[in-house]
């Protein structure tokens, strides 16, 4: 089985580049996949989770033309010929692995097609709350089977049909419901409208209107128009603020060091990781290069500093859903409280977070009081080494890699083959910064150029 083995750091001071952005990954594929022509995809992210919404694309029968790769991984660059917004019947069950976000999203691009097919996803997948989605496609007019062992769990099976417009009022922040009520809204006559009770990601809006695809916002209500099909474009993803979270924390929590992480998405619905560890006490420069293709792009600097607890406010918790673990983390390294509430959330992702959180840290040194709906982290208890678990998530195994940065003796994080999942080539960049040696300036052990056939 995959490990870490982690040893303590006195310095980071370096700059490098993350990968390509996972959310934005996912939904590349599919809006390209759907569009009118062809779309040079750039810097896409070669996680299992990713290629699987890419495999779940080309089973539909979307064309994709691999330009360049990361050895051992997957594409990089690639060309995707769109289908005009009319997917082919896949010859099989489609596996969409890990990922929540894959199969949420692929229901509501599939659940107006014509056909009927069937997405399924490994153990974690398959015990994950789907009728979150099921019931507002229901709304639609979709029908959806939730086939799994648990009540609502996949795999799903999707008969397509004519959908009618609705509008929906999400019962909790969730940007993977909006979504897939946005895309399937695509296949309706009619608007269609998704209702959020606080702001959440706005990968597929923005991505739309850069494909030409009008999406309106109104308050938190979000609109489109049935009918419209996206427009070919090239696209660049930029690095994941979400990778980019883990090596924020390391710094932060260096007095003294000075870290560069460039090209990254710098979306205001994905930046509240920034602003936490800012409240914590470490200095934080933002570059901003441009606004290519409707995202955000720039460089980020991180001072180190002395860490002060902090308390997560309500409205900044669904865009910290997927940093929480490592911002636990930051908040057993500082002095003082840390108070995570509002994040229920997190016991239904690739595991129950809080209490895989709360036990690791415990393991390590650290003092933390769970909830039901988070936890409370007293800091400044100096941690040490500990064998602790990712239980095959890949934001845990991660989290627990930077805490063994800053713990006596050695940390072995076990079952890391899950880091796949997002983060290619994390493990490189955490070796070298163990090492002391130099991080290598992009995250990818080498991109070559595929022949073309």
């Amino acid at each position: 089985m995959s490990e870490f083995r982690v040893r303590p750091i006195s310095s980071l001071n370096t700059s490098f580049a993350v990968p390509g952005d996972k959310s934005m990954s996912h939904r590349a594929a599919m809006i390209a996949g759907l569009a009118d022509g062809v779309s040079e995809i750039r810097n896409f992210l070669p996680s299992e989770d990713c290629l699987n919404t890419l495999a779940a694309m080309q089973a539909c029968g979307v064309e994709v033309e691999v330009l360049e790769e990361m050895p051992g991984f997957g594409p990089v660059t690639m060309r995707i010929h769109g289908r005009n917004m009319q997917l082919g019947t896949p010859s099989a069950p489609i596996d969409c692995g890990n990922s929540g976000t894959g199969m949420r999203l692929l229901a509501g691009l599939l659940a107006g097609q014509n056909f009927t097919c069937e997405l399924f996803g490994d153990e974690s997948l398959s015990g994950r709350p789907m009728g979150r989605i099921i019931d507002p496609l229901a709304s639609m007019g979709a029908e959806i089977e939730a086939l799994g062992a648990k009540p609502g769990c996949a795999p799903l099976r999707i008969h397509g049909k004519k959908l009618n417009p609705v509008r929906y009022e999400l019962p909790v922040a969730s940007a993977q419901v909006k979504s897939a009520v946005i895309l399937a809204g695509m296949f309706c006559d009619g608007v269609t409208t998704a209702v959020q009770p606080a702001d959440t990601r706005d990968h597929t809006e923005r991505m739309l209107g850069s494909f030409g695809v009008k999406v309106t916002r109104d308050g938190q209500a979000i609109s489109i128009e049935g009918g419209q099909v996206p427009l070919a474009r090239d696209f660049r993803v930029p690095g994941d603020i979400s990778s980019a979270a883990f090596w924020v924390v390391a710094a932060a929590a260096i007095p003294g060091s000075r870290l560069v992480i460039t090209n990254v998405g710098l979306n205001p619905t994905r930046t509240a990781v920034l602003d936490v560890v800012e409240r914590m006490g470490a200095k934080i420069t933002r570059t901003l290069h441009s606004a290519d293709d409707g995202e955000p792009i720039g460089d980020i600097e991180i001072c180190g500093a002395e860490l002060t607890g902090t308390e997560l406010y309500k409205d900044e918790i669904p865009n910290l859903i997927d940093e929480i673990p490592v911002i636990a983390v930051a908040a057993a390294l500082a002095k003082g409280k840390t108070i995570i509430r509002n994040a229920k959330e997190l016991r239904v992702k690739e595991t129950d977070r809080i209490s895989t959180v709360v036990a690791n840290l415990r393991a390590m040194g650290g003092v933390i009081e769970e909830f039901e709906d988070g936890m409370e982290i007293e800091g400044g208890h100096p941690l040490h080494a500990a064998s602790v678990e990712s239980h095959g998530d890949h934001r845990i195994a991660m989290a627990f890699a930077i805490a063994g940065l800053f713990a006596t003796g050695e940390t072995i994080v076990g079952n890391t083959a899950c880091v796949n999942t997002s983060y290619p080539g994390f493990s490189r960049q955490l070796e070298a910064a163990i090492s002391g040696s130099v991080i290598p300036a992009d995250y990818a052990l080498e991109v070559i150029p595929v022949a073309p056939l």
